[in-house]
């Protein structure tokens, strides 16, 4: 028996929630990796670790605020807490790998597609962990060629994110990266939740199955994340070279050396050494 899937319970409140986080957190995750790459003297592991978990915060509260609004008509839906938390870790550690990649060896179309392939296969794999955490009275089948589709998404998504992080400098071409990250991001997800057929194990046991709201558990999920993604946004409102970029006025101006007046011995100098008297 067919379950009636509706993927937008709430209309287009989650789509545009989802959104917004993934730009969030993939504009903080451009800005912190840039930060890294434009002044040596910052504390480059901190800064690429900062910006891997904001972009990974983002992906995964994108995914389970867009599964907010994902219902099975027939049955309740309840998540497994522990594949749920799986999926976050996985997110952030396979973004971490892509970012620390390209943060230590640039930006070589060799490393690029290696990270981006790590990176994007990562993504896929937190989506599907997140998908697996569903339990509900049926069976998930998916359609191959559509999750194959959704996985070349993820790639393209993380390599073109992971290319503008090294390439990109400006703050205004790192936001309209981030939209664009946002949008491919929101993409590959719900190009995978196309992929879903729900195939209802009885339908005798349909009414009995009981569970709670997606909402009791994943609101309180998201809540880390969210208050993370926020904390690390003050982080870059409240530094400049974050906010600015080096294309932008970023680099410190050094001032020219001043000569240092040589030391002389002269006749008013009464035998001690003097600053700044002219040779004579």
């Amino acid at each position: 028996m067919e379950g009636t899937v509706d993927g937008f319970r709430y209309g287009a409140v989650t789509p545009v929630a989802a959104y917004v986080m993934a730009c969030l957190g993939g504009a903080l995750g451009l800005r912190c990796i840039v930060r890294s790459l434009i002044n040596e003297g910052s504390w480059k592991p901190g800064w690429l670790a900062l910006g891997a978990t904001s972009i990974g915060c983002g992906i995964w509260t994108m995914h389970f605020i867009a599964m907010i609004g994902f219902q099975v008509e027939e049955t309740r839906i309840r998540y497994d807490a522990s594949l749920t938390v799986l999926s976050l870790i996985v997110a952030i550690v396979v973004v971490g790998v892509g970012v620390f990649i390209v943060g230590y060896r640039g930006a070589g179309t060799s490393t690029l597609a290696l990270a981006g392939l790590v990176t994007g296969l990562g993504v896929a794999a937190m989506h599907y962990l997140g998908m697996a955490a569903l339990q509900l009275n049926a069976d998930l089948r998916y359609n191959v060629f559509t999750v194959h589709l959704s996985v070349l998404i993820a790639i393209a998504a993380a390599t073109a994110a992971l290319w503008a992080a090294v390439s990109v400098r400006g703050f205004l071409t790192s936001l309209g990266a981030s939209l664009v990250m946002g949008v491919a991001v929101s993409g590959m997800h719900y190009t995978g939740m196309a992929a879903v057929d729900v195939h209802l194990h009885s339908a005798a046991a349909v009414g009995s199955w009981s569970g709670d709201s997606p909402m009791s558990l994943l609101l309180p999920m998201l809540i880390g994340p969210v208050v993370f993604l926020l904390l690390a946004g003050v982080v870059v409102m409240f530094d400049p070279l974050l906010v600015l970029g080096d294309g932008e006025g970023n680099h410190p101006v050094a001032r020219p050396a001043q000569p240092r007046p040589e030391p002389v011995h002269g006749p008013r100098a009464g035998g001690k050494r003097q600053w700044g008297a002219p040779r004579w």
